[in-house]
C-alpha cells in the first residue's frame, strides 16, 4: 500500500465550516537521441535557477520522560532535553531575502539556518506560516540574492517537462527532471486539525524524483520559472517510487504575499458544501457531460447565500476558471482574499446563469485577519 510522506529529513540532535467536500523566456532545446526518444535539456535552466534554492536546517528541543527500573518498579526520574534537527529546502523569491518553504519544514523550530548554494550560512527569521496550504515564509538578512521568478501554474500542462531542485538526503543543490503527470490532485496529506482553516490541496503531480529533504524546494518549467513548491511523495517506504506532489505557484505566490504583508494568510470562502459530479448525477440533471461541482448545502448568511446561490445549483466556474473538482474549487478560492468580487457561473433549472459573489473570511466578514 502506498502512503503519502512529507519530504523532510529529521535527525536526532465561521463560514469556512460549510466549505467542505462531502464525497468521494529561455527555452531549453529538445534533443533527439539515436533511439528517437525526445527529452528536455535542462542544463541551462539548472544553471539559471540552482542558486535560487537553499538548504534549510531547523533545531528544536523536546522534553522526554526519563525512567529507571528499581527492584522491578519503574520510577520517573524527571525529564531529559534532546535537541533535534530537521532539514529541508526553500526557494528564494526576492533579492532581499524572502524565502518560501513548507510549513512542515519550519513548524515548532527554535532556530532556522539557511545555507545558500555558494555555501554561505545565514540565520533566518520566521515571517509566517499557513498550515492549511503547508506553506511558510522565512527571511534572511541579505541582498542581491538570486530569486526564481514565479511562473503561471495555470498554464502548466500535463505532459510538459519540469525540473525539481532541492536537497534530498542533505545532498545540496540536486536537480531531477520529469513531466507533469496530473494537476489538481487532492491526496489528503494536510491534516484538518480542530480549529484549523480548511486545507487547500490541489497539487501538481510529477514523476521528477524527490526524496526526504526536497520539501520546500522548487519545481520549475523549461523556461526556469517557478511553477510549484515541492511538498510530498507517494511511497510505501518513505522514499521516491514514482509520484511526487507540488503546491501550484499561483497559490504559493498569494499565500507568501499575505504572510509578508499581514503575517497571516487571508483565506476567502464561499460557504458551501459540494459534491463532485458523477455520470449518474449528470444524467439525473439532464446534462450531456460531467462537469462542475454540485452545491449540496449553502450556509445561511455566507457569501454564496448572499449572492443567490442555492442548494442543487451546479457550480461551473469561479473567476472564469472551470471547477470540476473540490480541489480545483479550493485552489481558485485560495488565490482570492475576503472582500474580492468574483464572478460565478452556475447551472440551474436547465439554464446557465451567472452572479457576482463577495468572498468572506472564516468569521463571515471581509476584514483583514492579522497574526
Amino acid at each position: 500500500m502506498k502512503k503519502l510522506f512529507l519530504v523532510m529529513t529529521l535527525a536526532l540532535l465561521g463560514c469556512h465550516s460549510g466549505q467542505t467536500q462531502q464525497n468521494a523566456e529561455m527555452q531549453s532545446p529538445v534533443t533527439v537521441p539515436a533511439q528517437g526518444v525526445r527529452y528536455a535539456d535542462f542544463s541551462d535552466v539548472a544553471a539559471q535557477t540552482i542558486d535560487g534554492v537553499v538548504h534549510i536546517r531547523t533545531t528544536q528541543t523536546r522534553l522526554t520522560p526519563l525512567y529507571q527500573s528499581f527492584f522491578g518498579f519503574i520510577i520517573n526520574q524527571g525529564v531529559q532535553r534532546k535537541e533535534y534537527s530537521a532539514y529541508g529546502s526553500g526557494v528564494i523569491i526576492s533579492p532581499d531575502g524572502y524565502i518560501v518553504t513548507n510549513n512542515h519544514v519550519v513548524q515548532d523550530a527554535e532556530s532556522i539556518q539557511v545555507t545558500l548554494n555558494d555555501k554561505k550560512v545565514l540565520p533566518a527569521t520566521l515571517i509566517g506560516t499557513d498550515p492549511a496550504t503547508d506553506l511558510a515564509l522565512i527571511k534572511v538578512d541579505a541582498s542581491n540574492l538570486k530569486a526564481i521568478p514565479f511562473g503561471n501554474s495555470d498554464s502548466a500542462r500535463v505532459g510538459q517537462p519540469v525540473m525539481a531542485i532541492g536537497n534530498p538526503f542533505n545532498l545540496t543543490s540536486t536537480v531531477t527532471a520529469g513531466i507533469i503527470s496530473a494537476k489538481a490532485r487532492n491526496v489528503g496529506i494536510i491534516e484538518n486539525t480542530r480549529g484549523m482553516e480548511s486545507p487547500i490541496e490541489s497539487f501538481i503531480q510529477t514523476d521528477a524524483a524527490v526524496n526526504p529533504g526536497n520539501s520546500g524546494g522548487a519545481l520549475v518549467d523549461a523556461s526556469g520559472n517557478l511553477i510549484g513548491i515541492v511538498t510530498a511523495i507517494a511511497s510505501a517506504d518513505g522514499y521516491y517510487t514514482g509520484y511526487s506532489f507540488a503546491i501550484p505557484s499561483n497559490l504559493a505566490r498569494k499565500v507568501a504575499d499575505d504572510l509578508r504583508r499581514y503575517g497571516h494568510a487571508q483565506r476567502a470562502y464561499l460557504g458551501v458544501n459540494v459534491v463532485e459530479m458523477t455520470s449518474n448525477l449528470a444524467t439525473q440533471m439532464g446534462l450531456q457531460e460531467v462537469k462542475g461541482v454540485l452545491l449540496a448545502r449553502v450556509v445561511p448568511d455566507c457569501a454564496a447565500d448572499k449572492a443567490g446561490l442555492r442548494q442543487g445549483d451546479l457550480l461551473l466556474t469561479v473567476a472564469g476558471v472551470p471547477v470540476n473538482s473540490f480541489a480545483e474549487m479550493m485552489e481558485e478560492l485560495g488565490r482570492h482574499a475576503p472582500g474580492d468580487l468574483v464572478d460565478i457561473t452556475y447551472y440551474r433549472d436547465g439554464k446557465t446563469r451567472s452572479t457576482t459573489v463577495t468572498l468572506q473570511n472564516a468569521q463571515g466578514t471581509t476584514a483583514v485577519i492579522r497574526r
